[in-house]
């Protein structure tokens, strides 16, 4: 039984429902079918009941039958009469075969074998009635005829007083039937009641073992509901739609017990990270102090270059005056706090670079610019021409034997701006190209960078930022003492 019951409970609940109601359906089934057979056999037996009655009332009826058309056929010896005896005559045979031939005690059943034997005798004076007509012995058909009609008049006669007997027998037994039949109804009626009220009982055992489970589910989801998630775990016995509710909510409420866990932890983790940002701006602001106070000292720079540029210009030092100009506005450009710049700015910067070097290094460089006059309001990061062109310097053409040559070009092609930077000197091999824009982390080399620390592989990392990506930059040169060329290609976007 126990081994029933956990196989039930692993049951799904359409299941378990299919099995209760097909049991007792098949409970309700079996007893109607029952009853019914009960009732159909004692139907039976009232039916046949008066059998016997009506069975001895169609011998009566034959005999009465048989004994006209011998009283026919004697009278008018015809041939339809003659036919109809012989069919009366077969049909009283058949009728006698279904009567007691037996000895018995009871009266009913000897009465009904004397009957059996006076229509034997019958039928065997009626053939010798029909014979004697046949031959034409008149005295003798004469005398058979009485003597025929005579034994059927005597068997009316047992007939009337057996049917009577049998009557009153049939009765009492009709009666006892009658009331076996009211009798199984009220059992029947008494079952079918039974097996509803324990239908009805089992069912309603049944639903509660499915409703408990949900109404304890219910008060603890109403729980959860307003706020509290400190519940017990709920008990799961069933293994139905139920148990697999119960455990996907037990489990739901264990992920948001650790996601409340886990968000007071994070909520503690942002609090902590805005107290940093807090103190970290409170840095930055003693940052930006010291920085506007340092701005001091190159302003200061700034107007004694400016001084010494006009100081110059008085003494008629022109050359000594244009050097401090440039000079200053050189320095002026790298210190100022801006990260976008135009094209033309970084030009006149260019220009401000080769003129202090070529005072510095008299007929070293030789530079020659073409610039579309179109872009020179299009944006881009500050200090990006002048570390290439530095680095052109620096590295390709100074203290070359030969002369030296430097070209900035900047012109429009496709809807972009492409910008070289080109020069004559030592060139770069193909391996150290592809470190300098391929390595994460290139090695030092006084190729990779400019003597004011900005070196190519963060001047591209910087293009790449501002412009999204959307950038190219190849270094072309062709072996050592060929020369090398920057070509840079960027979005036109105006300032």
């Amino acid at each position: 039984m126990r081994k029933l019951i956990r196989k039930l409970q692993q049951q799904s609940l359409r299941r378990k429902l299919i099995l209760l109601f097909s049991f007792f359906a098949l409970v309700i089934l079996s007893v109607n079918i029952l009853i019914f057979s009960r009732f159909s056999r004692m139907l039976n037996q009232l039916g046949g009941v008066y059998e016997s009655n009506r069975q001895l009332n169609e011998l009566d009826s034959v005999i009465t039958d048989l004994q006209a058309s011998i009283d026919e056929y004697v009278s008018t010896r015809s041939f339809d009469s003659l036919e109809s005896y012989y069919d009366n005559e077969q049909n009283l045979r058949n009728h006698a075969e279904t009567l007691n031939n037996e000895a018995s005690d009871n009266a009913l059943l000897l009465a009904e074998k004397n009957i059996n034997g006076l229509c034997h005798s019958y039928l065997e004076l009626a053939e010798q009635t029909v014979d004697a007509k046949r031959g034409r012995n008149v005295e003798l058909y004469a005398e058979l005829s009485e003597q025929t009609e005579k034994l059927g008049a005597q068997i009316h006669t047992y007939i009337y007083s057996l049917n009577n007997e049998l009557f009153k027998s049939n009765s009492q037994t009709y009666q006892r039937v009658s009331q076996s039949i009211k009798k199984l109804e009220l059992v029947s009626v008494a079952a079918l009641l039974a097996i509803i009220l324990a239908s009805v009982a089992i069912i309603s055992a049944s639903m509660a073992m499915i409703v408990k489970p949900l109404n304890r589910l219910a008060t603890a989801a109403n729980t959860v509901a307003s706020g509290n998630f400190e519940i017990d775990v709920l008990p799961v016995y069933m293994q139905d739609e139920v148990g697999v509710v119960t455990r996907a909510f037990n489990q739901m409420v264990a992920s948001i017990r650790e996601y409340i866990v886990k968000q007071r932890e994070t909520l503690e983790r942002e609090n902590e990270l805005k107290e940093n940002e807090l103190r970290m701006q409170n840095h930055l602001r003693e940052a930006q102090l010291k920085y506007l106070q340092a701005q001091i000292n190159p302003h200061f720079l700034f107007n004694t270059l400016n001084a010494g540029a006009q100081l110059a210009m008085m003494e008629d030092a022109k050359r000594t005056g244009e050097l401090l100009t440039n000079t200053a506005a050189f320095f002026r450009y790298n210190v100022r706090n801006s990260e976008d710049a135009t094209i033309g700015e970084e030009v006149r910067l260019v220009d401000n670079y080769i003129y202090i070097c070529n005072v510095r290094f008299p007929d070293e460089i030789h530079y020659e610019k073409d610039i579309d006059e179109s872009l020179e309001d299009m944006k881009l990061p500050s200090m990006i021409l002048q570390p290439l062109v530095e680095n052109a310097f620096n590295y390709g053409i100074r203290n070359l034997e030969r002369h030296g040559m430097i070209e900035l070009e900047i012109k429009e092609k496709n809807g972009r701006i492409c910008i070289s930077v080109w020069d004559n000197g030592r060139g770069i091999s193909p391996k150290r190209i592809d470190e300098i824009l391929n390595s994460s982390h290139p090695a030092p080399d006084p190729r990779s960078s400019s003597s004011n620390g900005v070196g190519i592989r963060n001047l591209l990392e910087r293009l790449r930022l501002y412009f999204e990506n959307d950038v190219t930059f190849e270094i072309i040169s062709e072996g050592a003492e060929m020369g090398t060329e920057i070509l840079i290609t960027i979005p036109c976007l105006k300032g």
